[in-house]
C-alpha cells in the first residue's frame, strides 16, 4: 500500500459500548501484561493508517494518555457499532478532507493483523464502492471493516430509521469478505480477530499474549 493510500485512511477504534458481559467499564482499559488491550490495538493499527481516533462516550479524559482524538457517538442512545463508525466518518470528513475510508476495529480485539488495511484496500480496488469486512475461520467479523466515508449520510439515515444490525445496513451496499489465516503464538494457533468480551476471554487474551503473539 502506498503512502498516499495510507494517508487517506482514518482508523476508528470502537470503544463506545457498555461492556455488559465484562461487568461494565471500558474493556479497552483492561490490563494485558504491562499494557492494556487498547495499547495492543493501537500498536497494531496506528502504523496502517494516516490518523486514528477513538470512538467513546462519556469523560474523554480517561483516554488522554493515548494521544488520540476521542469522538462520541453522533446518534444518541448507545445504538451499537454502526454509530461509532458513523462518528468516525463524520470526524474524518471534517479533519481529514482527503480521507476516502475509515478502518473500524474493536478496542477488545488485541491481535489484529499487520496487513489488515493493505488487504482491505486491495480488495476494494478489485471491487470498488463496496465495504470490506474481515473474515477468519469461516466467520465474518462485521465491526472490523473498511467503510467509504461518502456513505455517512446514508448510514445516519438508516440509524435514525432504527437499523441496528451491521449486516442489515451493509447488505444494501455490498460487502467483500476478506479472509485472514489463523496466527501463531508459541506452538498454538489463534484467531487474529479474537475479542475479549468476558473476564474469561480476557484471561485467554492474556495467555495468548504471554505465548508471544506479535
Amino acid at each position: 500500500m502506498t503512502t498516499d493510500a495510507k494517508s487517506r485512511l482514518v482508523g476508528v477504534v470502537l470503544a463506545g459500548g457498555l461492556s455488559r458481559r465484562m461487568g461494565g467499564g471500558d474493556k479497552g482499559l483492561a490490563a494485558m501484561g504491562a499494557a492494556t488491550m487498547l495499547d495492543e490495538v493501537l500498536r497494531r493499527i496506528v502504523p496502517q493508517v494516516g490518523r486514528v481516533v477513538l470512538n467513546a462516550n462519556g469523560d474523554r479524559a480517561r483516554f488522554a494518555r493515548f494521544g488520540c482524538d476521542v469522538v462520541p457517538d453522533t446518534v444518541d442512545g448507545f445504538v451499537g457499532p454502526l454509530a461509532g463508525i458513523l462518528a468516525g466518518m463524520r470526524w474524518a470528513s471534517v479533519n481529514v478532507p482527503s480521507a476516502s475510508h475509515v478502518l473500524s476495529v474493536s478496542s477488545d480485539a488485541p491481535f489484529l493483523p499487520a496487513d489488515l488495511a493493505r488487504r482491505f484496500v486491495e480488495a476494494l480496488e478489485r471491487e470498488p464502492g463496496r465495504i470490506a469486512m474481515a473474515a477468519s475461520g469461516g466467520e465474518l467479523h462485521p465491526v472490523i471493516g473498511l467503510w467509504p466515508v461518502d456513505l455517512a449520510d446514508d448510514l445516519e439515515g438508516a440509524l435514525r430509521e432504527g437499523v441496528r444490525k451491521v449486516l442489515a445496513w451493509t447488505d444494501r451496499h455490498g460487502t467483500v469478505a476478506v479472509p485472514f489465516a489463523m496466527m501463531s503464538a508459541g506452538l498454538e494457533t489463534f484467531d487474529p480477530f479474537f475479542n475479549a468480551n468476558t473476564p474469561e476471554e480476557l484471561d485467554e487474551a492474556r495467555r495468548i499474549l504471554a505465548l508471544g503473539a506479535a
